[in-house]
């Protein structure tokens, strides 16, 4: 395309990007959308690209506090995968990597998706016969899953410590090759360039701060710029859930906020062409395409809505990477992040009607949000088009916590603290 050919490259960086066309419109608020979605990350965007490409939505409003994608989409360590337990989280997610698979082509947008593989690390026998199970079931289920042992992983990563005087002697792994990462801010800004090209108004700085109600039901909200009235609205604000759904009246929500923290290293040369998790810590990296490390481990203990963290985390983080690889010892740390997530007391999500009429609720994601966002979009989408969930999002609606029937995947390496 000759809008991004070299000579166009070069004539925007003399020119100071000046002439640099944008992704999408700064909109201005209208008074009255058939939807509105509250919140400008990942899920939100998705939602409403799927709304309008799967549905014929187009009088679609999503609303951002802040800048687009200043939340977790933009705040995490970019890992891309299905390899969970349960048939209900291997079917979704399953259905989300193959959105991945073809999200660059279907957005027209370069979300950068490597498929370089994410191996969960096995450190005894009976966790590799837990690896064995699971990676049954994910093939059963049509998800890729194969079983490495420790000569395998060894001839992979070099650099790994898998001597028996480890503190954690590495026994095997499961592999799923086709699970990666993706680039977070290009996965935001191609959701947002094709809900915008689909006629959807994106309006940043937009805080909402209350809701509209007539009787029981929601028609709209309040927002710092004004009244804005819809149909129907759906909320997915992530670690911010249970802030926003007070406005409206929802004072208990099988949630929390937690903050998890991530961290990036100095750039090095090509180390590590994978990603690993580690199978006796809460411990995953991989290696970004400017060479830093990206890496991250457990939540903070606490409730918090801050993005940041405290130095216990850091320091069981920096043991854990060092025990795996004692060569990163002298890698200075960049810098460090933190995200807010959202804790369901399952560690499954919840995308649902909302627990009021004429609204909808995408929540509860807890450490996997960012791989989830094509399949949370289209389900969203699916659920608040048609007024009832698709059949990848039945599993997780609100009211199986009443139900008793909670999805606790330990596959898919949550554990919630809640209190």
């Amino acid at each position: 395309m000759a809008e991004y050919s070299a000579l166009a490259l070069l004539k925007n960086a003399f020119s100071g990007n000046t002439d640099w066309k944008p992704a999408w419109r700064k909109a201005e608020p209208k008074p009255r959308y058939d939807v509105i979605i509250v919140g400008g990350g990942g899920h939100g965007l998705s939602t409403a690209y799927y709304l309008a490409k799967e549905h014929g939505i187009t009088n679609v409003a999503v609303l951002e506090r802040g800048y687009l994608g200043s939340g977790n989409v933009g705040r995490n360590t970019v890992t891309v995968r299905s390899n969970y337990m349960l048939p209900e989280s291997i079917r979704f997610y399953e259905h989300s990597m193959k959105l991945w698979e073809n999200l660059s082509h279907d957005l027209n947008y370069n979300v950068m998706f490597s498929q370089r593989g994410v191996l969960n690390l096995g450190h005894s026998p009976a966790q590799m016969d837990e690896f064995a199970k699971r990676g049954n079931t994910m093939r059963h289920l049509g998800a890729d899953a194969e079983l490495m042992d420790s000569a395998a992983i060894k001839r992979l990563i070099p650099a790994i410590d898998d001597s028996r005087s480890a503190r954690f002697p590495i026994v095997g792994g499961l592999m799923q090759r086709r699970a990666g990462t993706a680039r977070h801010d290009a996965v935001a800004w191609g959701y947002a360039r094709g809900a915008d090209r689909r006629g959807v108004d994106i309006v940043e700085n937009c805080e909402v701060n209350g809701f509209i109600r007539e009787g029981d039901r929601i028609v709209g909200v309040t927002t710092s710029r004004g009244e804005i009235r819809a149909a129907k609205v759906g909320v997915a604000v992530a670690g911010s859930t249970g802030h926003v759904m007070r406005m409206a009246g929802v004072d208990r929500l099988p949630i929390e906020s937690h903050v998890l923290q991530a961290f990036v290293t100095e750039s090095l040369k090509p180390f590590l062409d994978t990603v690993i998790t580690f199978g006796m810590g809460h411990f995953y990296i991989n290696q970004s395409d400017k060479g830093g490390l990206v890496y991250g481990g457990d939540i903070d203990g606490y409730n918090s809505y801050a993005q940041r963290g405290n130095l216990p985390i850091v320091e069981d983080v920096m043991s854990e990477m060092v025990t795996l690889f004692p060569s990163l010892a002298p890698v200075r740390m960049l810098r460090s992040w933190g995200g807010v997530c959202d804790m369901s007391m399952d560690g499954a999500p919840i995308i649902d009607i909302g627990p009021l009429p004429g609204m909808y609720l995408n929540c509860g994601w807890c450490y996997g949000g960012f791989k989830a966002t094509p399949a949370s979009g289209f389900c969203f989408a699916h659920t608040i088009a048609r007024d009832e969930p698709h059949a990848f999002n039945a599993p997780f609606r609100l009211d199986r916590f009443h139900r008793g029937t909670v999805i606790d995947d330990k596959g898919q390496g949550a554990t919630p603290r809640l209190h």
